[in-house]
C-alpha cells in the first residue's frame, strides 16, 4: 500500500465578493471560479465582504485545528476603519470589548501610520470627505461572526475595509486578490 500524500493546504487571496463557498449565492460569487482544486474545503471563514487569506485543506483535522477558536491560532487584520482611534480605543481593543455576545478575548491592536501595501477594492469603499479613515493591525484568536466589524464598532470606529493579512504561520504577502498558492 502506498504511503498517504501529505495533506494540501492552499493560501488564497480572496476579493470582495467572494464567498467562503464553491457555490455563489445571489450577487456574490464562490471558490469555483477562482480554485479548481477537487477535494479540498473551507478552514475556517472569512465573509463575502471582507478579504484576504482564506487557507483550505484536503485533512479533516488540519481544516478544524485552523478553524475550532480552542486552538486559538492567531488571524491577523488589516481594518481601514472612519476615523482614527485614539489610544483609549486600542486600548480597550487590546483588552478586550463587550459585544452582544460577550466580552472578547483580548487583542493585539495598533495603529498603522500608513496604509499598508494593498490591492485597490473592486467596488471602492465609501469616501465621506468631512469624515478621515486610517488602518489599525488588530489580531484576534477567536472568530465570532463579523467580530472585527464589531468590536471596531464597538469602540467608535467602524470598519470600512477588512483584509485578513495572516492565520498563524500563513501570510497574505505577496499573493495578488484572486490568486492562489499550494
Amino acid at each position: 500500500m502506498p504511503p498517504a500524500a501529505p495533506p494540501r493546504l492552499i493560501e488564497f487571496n480572496k476579493p470582495y465578493g467572494v464567498l467562503s463557498q464553491f457555490t455563489p449565492e445571489g450577487r456574490w460569487r464562490g471558490l469555483k471560479d477562482f480554485i479548481d482544486v477537487p477535494g479540498v474545503y473551507v478552514a475556517g471563514r472569512l465573509d463575502a465582504d471582507s478579504e484576504g487569506l482564506l487557507l483550505l485543506t484536503d485533512d479533516g483535522r488540519l481544516q478544524a485545528r485552523i478553524a475550532d477558536p480552542r486552538f486559538k491560532m492567531e488571524k491577523v487584520y488589516w481594518v481601514q476603519v472612519e476615523g482614527v482611534p485614539d489610544d483609549a480605543a486600542l486600548t480597550a481593543l487590546q483588552n478586550g470589548v463587550t459585544l452582544n455576545d460577550g466580552l472578547t478575548l483580548p487583542a493585539r491592536a495598533r495603529r498603522l501610520d500608513a496604509a499598508p501595501a494593498v490591492w485597490p477594492r473592486d467596488p471602492p469603499i465609501r469616501v465621506r470627505p468631512s469624515i478621515p479613515d486610517s488602518w489599525i493591525e488588530l489580531a484576534i484568536k477567536e472568530g465570532r461572526n463579523r467580530q472585527v466589524r464589531r468590536m471596531t464598532a464597538a469602540v467608535g470606529h467602524p470598519t470600512l475595509r477588512l483584509i485578513r493579512a495572516a492565520i498563524g504561520p500563513h501570510k497574505i504577502d505577496g499573493l495578488a486578490p484572486g490568486s492562489w498558492r499550494g
